[in-house]
């Protein structure tokens, strides 16, 4: 499943649905929790259920699919959320306000008889926790130390973790985030590397500023970040290209690729006057998997 552009769309407005669908985005994330209003949330499901079953087989002949972002686990209102979403076409659940791996666990137990219900195969819906927002989540990332069912990415956010601990904001005065949400963005990655999924980067807020997202999105592949999440269709396609792998990075990765394959029992090699070694032709391989 590709995962480099991720964009939520309000489940409760038909307009954004619409916007949403015509754009290039890998995923499309029914949002019921933030951009939905309280009063309209029940209303908010029965959207995303009729925008799941009528379009989700349209995404998925170009590649794309549906997840949704349902209510937290300890909102009184997740239950009702699965309940209305899991069908045949959803992909991928977005969990907000993990607090540790035992959340997802306990969102696949729920999922485990909400498939069997509605026909579609066991397994079959992945989980997306948004693994940071909780000040409990931070002090639990150790939890994700380990391959877990159903888990497609792992990824982070910075509002709702400033929001938890009580900061009035969560970047220094030079606009870089504070140690703490850098930290949580360091631990995304690790956690997402032990559990052996890809790590999503959180949002972009300034969805006007296509410069900056551009510049960070970049370093944040280069981090090791493999997708990110968008707020606006505007941002998907700086962000797919963002998160795609030049022709002159594949072609370098080819040729490490071929240079081992020459040279199988090579342990280092040197390739245009640098020493390579078996990093190298993992990093290349994990490049050319990208592209494919």
């Amino acid at each position: 499943m590709k995962l480099r552009s991720l964009l939520f769309v309000p489940a409760d407005s038909e307009r954004k649905l619409v916007k949403g669908l015509g754009s290039a985005a890998d995923v499309l994330i029914l949002d019921l929790e933030d951009a939905v209003a309280e009063a309209r949330k029940v209303g908010a499901r029965a959207s995303a259920a009729e925008f799941i079953a009528v379009n989700a087989l349209q995404l998925e002949a170009r590649q794309a699919h549906i997840f949704v972002r349902i209510n937290p686990l300890d909102s009184g209102l997740a239950m009702g959320d699965l309940a209305s979403v899991v069908i045949p076409g959803l992909a991928g659940i977005m969990l907000p306000k993990t607090n540790s791996a035992a959340d997802v666990l306990r969102l696949g137990h729920c999922l485990d008889a909400l498939e069997a219900r509605a026909g579609v195969g066991a397994g079959s819906v992945l989980i997306l926790p948004v693994a940071t927002e909780t000040a409990q989540a931070m002090l639990n990332m150790q939890s994700f130390c380990t391959p877990l069912p159903r888990l497609a990415a792992v990824t982070w956010g910075a509002e709702d973790l400033s929001a938890a601990i009580g900061a009035e904001a969560n970047r220094d005065e030079d606009g870089q985030y504070s140690p703490l949400y850098a930290l949580a963005g360091s631990l995304c990655l690790c956690a997402a590397a032990a559990a052996g999924v890809p790590a999503i980067e959180t949002i972009h807020a300034d969805f006007r500023d296509a410069t900056a997202l551009a510049a960070t999105s970049r370093a944040s592949r280069r981090r090791g970040f493999r997708g990110r999440m968008a707020i606006h269709p505007d941002q998907v396609a700086i962000i797919n290209q963002a998160y795609s792998p030049s022709a002159a990075e594949l072609a370098h990765a080819q040729r490490i690729v071929d240079a081992f394959a020459a040279n199988p029992d090579a342990g280092a090699l040197s390739l245009d006057g640098a020493m390579i070694d078996k990093p190298h032709l993992t990093q290349a391989l994990r490049t050319l998997g990208q592209a494919r």
